[in-house]
């Protein structure tokens, strides 16, 4: 055996169990009970557990993602460590898997899992997603991929997958383009190659990004308060192909001219924004205005990476190029 693997524990429902006296859900299980039930791993790989957080998924933060991939990084640097497994509370978890895949550039496999009943349920799939993830992340075919997220025995990149259903196992998919793979008989197969892209180096992060749904007759309050309230970015989910409610346009417009950079994605689960439409509102005329496009990523996606360009630039230019530049 030649490899080990860093198993990283950040909390989740994994690591969960019912508590009789409230009866509810809350963190209880060790990092060692968990690996006690992924039986047999030994003959694939050594382990070396790494307890980060015992967090619930709404308790993670950009600022501790960024602690997150400082640790992940440290920990592929050193030359006996094969690739890196991540636990993580299924709520955030994409967010969390995009953010890693956006800061940290390595050969090596770096695979998020989680799971989405707790050790009190029948039917706990916490040790069979540990153990597809850590056989993805010993797997040769899976460096070189970015981050992948591990779950229900299907492999998909950090870059395309959502959380689909609040609670069946196969939740977390790729409804744009499908899974990159799928682990078999505790073998990683990969279906298609992912496109590689830019990484974005950070040390200090700029959280004060606002994500804003779109619904039909909104108009610009929320928008002028997140101008009064100091953000530093604002992503909007549009409708459809990249469109808003004629009564948000000046609060776009504000938002601009103080040179605040406002992000357009799009609450359709699949397909890109678009400068399509001409009428007030429309594509065509938010970028005129100066909006950018975040081509095909959910808004908490968006999100997430207009934090990241603005934590290295102010400049609305290179800001649209993080977003538009899909080469």
């Amino acid at each position: 055996m030649n490899n080990k693997i860093a198993v990283i524990f950040t909390g989740g429902t994994i690591s969960m169990k019912v508590d009789p006296r409230i009866n509810a859900a809350i963190p209880a299980l060790t990092s060692e009970e968990i690996m006690a039930m992924v039986t047999n791993i030994e003959k694939y790989s050594d382990i070396e557990i790494i307890n980060f957080s015992k967090l619930p998924g709404p308790h993670m933060t950009p600022e501790i993602m960024l602690k997150l991939s400082k640790t992940v990084r440290k920990t592929l640097d050193r030359d006996d460590i094969t690739g890196v497994v991540i636990t993580h509370g299924t709520d955030t978890l994409e967010e969390t898997a995009y953010f890693l895949d956006w800061t940290i550039k390595s050969e090596k496999p770096i695979i998020v899992t989680g799971a989405m009943r707790n050790g009190s349920e029948l039917g706990y799939d916490g040790p069979s997603n540990l153990s597809a993830a850590i056989c993805t992340a010993i797997s040769k075919e899976a460096r070189n991929k970015g981050v992948l997220v591990v779950m229900n025995n299907e492999v998909n990149a950090a870059t395309e997958v959502t959380k689909t259903n609040t609670l069946k196992l196969n939740t977390f998919s790729s409804p744009e383009f499908g899974a990159l793979g799928i682990v078999d008989n505790d073998e990683v197969i990969f279906y298609r190659e992912m496109k590689n892209h830019n990484h974005i180096e950070v040390n200090k992060l700029e959280t004060k990004v606002a994500l804003i749904k779109c619904g039909a007759g909104m108009d610009s309050d929320m928008l002028n308060y997140c101008v009064d309230s100091g953000y530093k970015g604002i992503v909007i989910e549009a409708l459809g192909r990249g469109n808003v409610p004629p009564e948000m346009i000046p609060g776009i417009k504000n938002a601009i001219r103080n040179d605040i950079p406002v992000v357009l994605a799009s609450r359709c689960p699949t397909g890109r924004v678009l400068d399509t439409y001409g009428y007030p509102g429309g594509g065509k005329n938010l970028r005129k205005y100066g909006t950018i496009f975040s081509f095909n990523i959910p808004g908490q996606k968006a999100r997430i990476k207009l934090m990241l360009a603005l934590s290295t630039t102010k400049d609305f230019k290179k800001i649209r190029e993080v977003f538009e530049n899909i080469k």
